[in-house]
């Protein structure tokens, strides 16, 4: 009787630790968000870029994007809603949207083009993953030199 309760209680005890550490994943997932205001073209429309946009999470601005630049915020959790104000062309008044999306599992850093989301384009046009380039160092230390690719072809 005593070692069937104490299988229970560790039994239990295990569940709760792997419902905790599931819970965890989702909740705590952390991602680095990069919005573009960036031309975009996506199956031969082109979708410009707008002159400005301000881009506000959790009511801070976080950054104000020209045409062609790159913004970044971190958030925690799967949905990141963020408002954006876009200003079409100079001299016009800034508009307010407010933008919530459900942000992938298997993606760390994530890039949100603006123009692409508000043209209502499908997920996959609008959002990418973000793979950062090789440092020019990176690149050399990986390229063979020509001596070692004869030292590699020959036998001894």
């Amino acid at each position: 009787m005593k070692n069937a309760r104490r299988l229970f209680f560790r039994i239990g005890a295990v569940l709760v630790l792997v419902a905790v550490a599931a819970c965890m994943m989702v909740i705590g997932r952390g991602h680095t968000v990069y919005i573009d205001n960036k031309t975009l073209e996506y199956e031969g429309e082109t979708y410009k870029a707008y002159y400005r946009a301000v881009v506000y999470v959790d009511g801070k601005k976080v950054s104000t994007l020209a045409a062609r630049e790159r913004g970044m915020a971190t958030n925690i959790g799967q949905s990141f809603t963020m408002t954006v104000g876009i200003v079409e062309e100079k001299g016009r008044d800034e508009v307010p949207h407010e933008i919530t999306i459900k942000l992938p599992y298997n993606m760390d850093g994530v890039i949100i083009n603006i123009p692409g989301y508000m043209a209502g384009l499908p997920q996959e046009a609008w959002m990418t993953e973000f793979v950062s380039a090789p440092s020019e160092a990176e690149m050399q230390e990986e390229a063979p030199t020509e001596e070692e690719d004869i030292l590699a072809g020959a036998e001894f």
